[in-house]
């Protein structure tokens, strides 16, 4: 293969994989985790494939640059969090809606819809896209008012995480919404993200 087009390669290879990272939990919204499996193999393997070319090239032609490309992707890999990046810019672009969320649930306005399940609103189309898997969220009575999660993933049985409204800013319990919470970090007043798994 000409140095060149390993280069080109490289390039696309490592944007596809960080492009993934950033969007890793929106595909997994819109496709489900069972068929994630492929598109992570295909991601990944095109990765290391053009990554052993590229050392191939490397000890063949001396031609560094491919390899230089590779190694500074992995390492964006190790010490970026991604996640976490994501989560941050989520929860800034939308906290204000879901706050008027808040305030139709505490208001009275919105209230469990969902007919197998005391705890869940389906949100309006309006406000769809402030909880992945559904559009729903999960109200839990706390005090004289609401504790509300907004899913950011919606996983199997008690495998979930989200945004957390608490109008007295007191944490949630471990055990809140039947989870058993692994991660409880406060991301502002009266906002928690949890993660149960």
């Amino acid at each position: 293969m000409k140095t060149n087009k390993l280069f080109q390669l490289s390039i696309i290879s490592s944007i596809i994989v960080i492009l993934y990272m950033f969007l890793q939990w929106k595909i997994i919204n819109i496709i489900t985790e069972l068929l994630m499996l492929p598109i992570l193999l295909l991601v990944f393997g095109f990765f290391i494939y053009i990554s052993v070319l590229a050392i191939i090239t490397l000890y063949k032609n001396k031609d560094w640059k491919p390899i230089v490309i590779q190694f500074i992707t992995i390492l964006l890999l190790f010490f970026i969090p991604f996640n976490q990046i994501v989560l941050d810019i989520d929860f800034k672009l939308n906290k204000s809606e879901r706050e008027q969320v808040a305030e139709k649930v505490e208001s009275g306005e919105l209230k469990p819809n969902v007919s197998n399940n005391s705890w869940l609103i389906q949100l309006p189309k309006k406000f769809k896209h402030l909880s992945n898997g559904g559009g729903e969220i999960v109200v839990e009575k706390s005090g004289d008012g609401f504790n509300i999660l907004f899913f950011t993933y919606r996983g199997i049985l008690d495998n979930f995480s989200g945004f957390v409204y608490t109008p007295n800013d007191q944490k949630p319990s471990k055990k809140a919404f039947d989870g058993d919470f692994k991660e409880i970090d406060k991301m502002g007043m009266n906002w928690y993200f949890v993660s149960s798994y």
